[in-house]
């Protein structure tokens, strides 16, 4: 039997990030910028320490699935608060809380001048507290008070600078989008609690089996399958899968430390950990899998061409983190649910590095976030540069690199996929391949080597006191301060080594293994991946002969041609390919098709609403109208209320006499009887 984990230290990693929040966000004034930073770092960092400790437990046999709190029973429903810690559990809460931890530490250099600092610290601790609570949680309603709690603290945290408009409506537009996804996922919960009677996930999956047998009423379709597409429409708001993805690229509005947290290891992460979780259900519906094989593959091909044509070097990273989103989608809609919760946490170590690379090429710039105004950075920012490196050949899946394990292992298990979809997910997964190269060494290249482009413009940050951090006016860039690089390094240690040193037990061995389920009859990608699977170095030593490393070289060298060696090339390219470069630049018109029409059509509905609805219906008929006739009623009968005394003794002599005659008139009416 396994042995119990301890039920108070699991209760103290979340309430510790809970308690420096408070702390930042109701005392920051009081404890002062030091007091914040040192409250919320604190709280991540004892979480980090006993997440670690549960992982090394949880490696050893140790887990933990108990009622924490017993909130309410409706019925025959518990609501409760409770843990579930396995071996995908104590995986996510490493991966949270270390991502945190180094997102914490590097918001002291780059929020050093900020108005807001306490206020920062006191959201980022408040974000971890949600996702780790989403994690941990062992049934239905403490994931989904998990799930909303980070959709709203994204959204306190994308729009942190209220004061600038285009913050303000990329916050909203992710709050909205992410409605979308919730509205879907609460029914799949509500249709699990209709039919299954329960929230908790063990007991869901004790009856899936029974589930599965049941129609959807009224329809051809089967229960579990309206369920699981329910379930995935919400992880498509939360990960940003198409066509909901439109939010993700203009949260970039926030400080950088949020996009690392957010889009790295966090928020859009929900979604593919939520699925992995409920793979007992999901094996039951090939329907369901064909529609998250196709979503995933529009979202990791089509997303990847945004990235070629962006100049912010942020919005370069946040293209890629949906690209990396929709090859996770991929692996889950193959039944490779380890192998994409496997890519969720390499990713999670390079993206965060790239995005705070990112973030300290853009302190070194003085806030010029535009690559075209960079150059030759490499010889200024020495660290930036080297960590960048990693984080880039980490993120094309360089062998020997953590990308290249989990990316080649999405790779290999769509190709063995015998699903409908996995045809076009297995063109669209090797494209994607080439695409990610071509954009993150374009970026890499712009930024870091060629000719230095920032001596004649000056930088934003002398015109914009909102973003200036104290850098002064030098026109030459200047490496970060040590808090802002030391995460840079320690996240770069994950990004090459994580993978290799990891693979064979978490998508070979028993570390998932009463975490995920697969129908290995049906589904038997992860099963033939396991037999020809001869250890990490055999595997990256092979790499080198396969297709993706050769595309994935073909996009560096091409992207080196391109704006090293030849940049009138790529100038020629959109001269001649106006149309398809208007295309890219307006996002597929998605923004558009929102913003003109969805956006007009529920302003009609909502004026058609309240003007037919609220006023002419509700307010007009229902009270108005009947304040009217009682009104008119009112003003009929007090015609007889005169006051005067003969006139109420003649109606009561009329009232008499009429009585009489109605009592009377059957004998009056026949005198005779006859």
């Amino acid at each position: 039997m396994s042995a119990q984990l301890n039920q108070n230290l699991l209760l103290a990693v979340p309430l510790a990030p809970l308690a420096g929040a408070v702390i930042a966000g109701f005392f920051g004034k009081l404890v002062g910028r030091r007091g914040s930073h040192i409250a919320t770092i604190l709280g991540v960092a004892i979480a980090f320490v006993l997440s670690a400790m549960t992982l090394n437990d949880v490696i050893n046999g140790a887990r933990f699935n108990a009622t924490i709190y017993e909130w309410m029973v409706l019925g025959g429903l518990k609501m409760e608060v409770g843990f579930m810690v396995d071996g995908l559990t104590a995986m996510m809460m490493c991966v949270v809380t270390f991502v945190s931890l180094m997102v914490h530490i590097y918001t002291i250099g780059y929020m050093e001048e900020d108005a807001g600092y306490q206020r920062f610290f006191s959201y980022i601790s408040l974000f971890t507290f949600s996702m780790l609570m989403l994690v941990m949680s062992n049934n239905l309603l403490q994931l989904f008070f998990g799930w909303e709690a980070v959709g709203l603290v994204s959204y306190l945290l994308i729009g942190f600078w209220y004061t600038k408009p285009s913050a303000i409506f990329a916050n909203m537009k992710a709050f909205l989008v992410n409605r979308v996804g919730d509205f879907g996922f609460i029914l799949g919960i509500g249709l699990i609690v209709a039919y299954a009677g329960t929230l908790s996930y063990t007991e869901v999956f004790a009856k899936a089996d029974e589930l599965s047998k049941l129609g959807f009423p009224g329809t051809d379709w089967m229960l579990i399958t309206v369920i699981c597409i329910c379930l995935f429409i919400g992880a498509m708001g939360k990960s940003a899968q198409f066509p909901l993805h439109v939010w993700l690229p203009d949260s970039m509005e926030g400080p950088t430390p949020i996009s690392a947290l957010i889009h790295a290891a966090t928020m859009v992460t929900a979604g593919i950990f939520m699925v992995a979780r409920m793979s007992p259900l999901f094996e039951l519906s090939d329907t369901a899998l064909n529609f998250i094989l196709v979503i995933g593959s529009i979202t990791a091909l089509f997303m990847g061409f945004l990235g070629i044509i962006q100049n912010d070097i942020k919005r370069v990273v946040a293209y890629s983190t949906l690209s990396q989103l929709g090859y996770m989608t991929v692996a889950l809609g193959a039944s490779a649910y380890s192998v994409a919760v496997f890519h969720l946490m390499t990713h999670a170590f390079f993206k965060a590095l790239l995005f705070l690379a990112a973030g300290s090429v853009i302190i070194g710039m003085h806030h010029d976030q535009d690559i075209r105004n960079m150059g030759g950075l490499r010889k200024y920012m020495k660290i930036t540069w080297i960590t960048s490196l990693l984080g880039s050949l980490a993120l094309i899946g360089t062998p020997f690199f953590s990308g290249f394990y989990s990316k080649d292992s999405i790779i290999e298990a769509v190709h063995l996929s015998t699903l409908p979809a996995a045809g076009f997910a297995n063109f669209a997964v090797l494209a994607g391949v080439f695409v990610t190269a071509f954009y993150s060494f374009r970026m890499y290249f712009l930024v870091f080597h060629g000719k230095e482009h920032f001596h004649h413009k000056p930088f934003p940050g002398e015109h914009d006191h909102h973003d200036d951090h104290g850098h002064g006016h030098a026109h030459t860039p200047h490496e970060s301060k040590w808090v802002v690089t030391l995460p840079l390094v320690l996240l770069a240690i994950p990004s090459v080594l994580i993978g290799g040193l990891t693979i064979k037990q978490m998508l070979y061995g028993d570390f998932f293994r009463d975490a995920i389920f697969i129908n290995s009859d049906l589904h038997p990608a992860m099963k033939e991946l396991g037999a020809s699977f001869h250890g990490a170095v055999a595997m990256a030593t092979h790499g080198v002969q396969t297709a993706p490393f050769w595309l994935a070289l073909a996009g560096v060298v091409l992207a080196y041609v391109f704006y090293m060696v030849k940049p009138e090339i790529p100038a020629a390219i959109k001269a001649r390919t106006g149309f398809i470069n208007r295309i890219l630049e307006n996002k597929y018109y998605f923004d558009w098709f929102n913003e003109n029409v969805l956006s007009a059509g529920a302003r009609l509905l909502g004026r058609g609403l309240w003007k037919g609805g609220d006023a002419a219906l509700i307010d007009g008929a229902v009270i108005n109208g009947s304040a009217r006739l009682v009104g008119g009623l009112a003003s009929v009968v007090r015609l007889v209320q005169t006051g005067h005394l003969y006139w109420y003794a003649l109606v009561m002599i009329l009232g008499v006499v009429g009585l009489m005659t109605w009592q009377l008139w059957p004998y009056l009416s026949n005198p005779l009887g006859q």
